[in-house]
């Protein structure tokens, strides 16, 4: 005859399955609210403000999207399928560009790019791809060597990343994708109200001239075919060419 379960199993079992409906609901509430979210035409008459890897931090007032279906996201959706919206007034992501490719990184500046209007700003963040390399690894950075390279794989590959950026390559990546009034910002601070206070991601010690974290907010440009050409020859032969089995 089987035994009993011990209360503490049978607490752990019970807590499993609480989690579990909790997470289905969560996915429930975020597609019912997914529906709600306006769609086609409806989406020409105002331009929107994109919360775009929102997470559990929504704006109110945005677009709040996430690939997950958290409660707090209005629209579940795969940003590289493209944006369903046609005009854009503000787009702002925290530690979103990191977890793409390369090329649907810039594929999503571009877009952003022609569907912003004419005095359409976007503004995001990304981990410091220099500052991993100065102060997490660099033989400079002292301490013990065997943690700074589990801390060094962890910026690249923890979190899912797939690609991180130097203000360099990101300025390089955001000419060509169209904008124009590149401007590098601090942590929460910006000349529009819109985009003030929003950064909520953990932070590290920051050294002169190198932030951990890259902020940058553009303006709606004119895109240069060529020049994101040109781009995109130097990522291929530089990293894709590389990368092939």
């Amino acid at each position: 005859m089987a035994k009993p379960l011990s209360r503490k199993l049978r607490d752990a079992f019970y807590y499993r399955v609480w989690r579990r409906l909790v997470a289905v609901w969560d996915r429930i509430r975020g597609r019912l609210r997914s529906r709600e979210a306006p769609a086609g035409d409806e989406l020409e008459t105002q331009p929107v403000r994109l919360h775009v890897g929102c997470g559990r931090h929504a704006f109110e007032g945005w677009v709040n999207t996430d690939i997950q279906a958290y409660p707090e996201v209005d629209l579940v959706l795969d940003i590289t399928q493209g944006i369903p919206h046609r005009r854009l007034e503000r787009v702002y992501s925290e530690h979103f560009l990191e977890h793409l490719d390369v090329e649907a990184a810039i594929a999503f500046l571009v877009e952003c790019n022609e569907k912003l209007v004419s005095d359409g700003w976007l503004r995001l963040s990304t981990p410091n791809l220099d500052w991993v390399w100065t102060y997490v690894y660099s033989p400079e950075a002292g301490g013990d060597r065997l943690l700074r390279g589990i801390h060094a794989n962890r910026s690249f590959y923890g979190w899912r990343h797939r690609f991180l950026w130097n203000r360099e390559l990101l300025e390089a990546a955001l000419h060509a994708a169209g904008f124009a009034e590149i401007r590098w910002c601090e942590y929460g601070v910006s000349e529009l109200p819109e985009f003030r206070g929003r950064e909520r991601h953990e932070t590290y010690p920051d050294h002169e001239g190198c932030p951990h974290v890259l902020i940058v907010e553009a303006r709606r440009g004119t895109h240069d075919p060529g020049e994101l050409a040109a781009l995109r020859r130097t990522l291929q032969s530089e990293f894709h060419d590389h990368m092939a089995d």
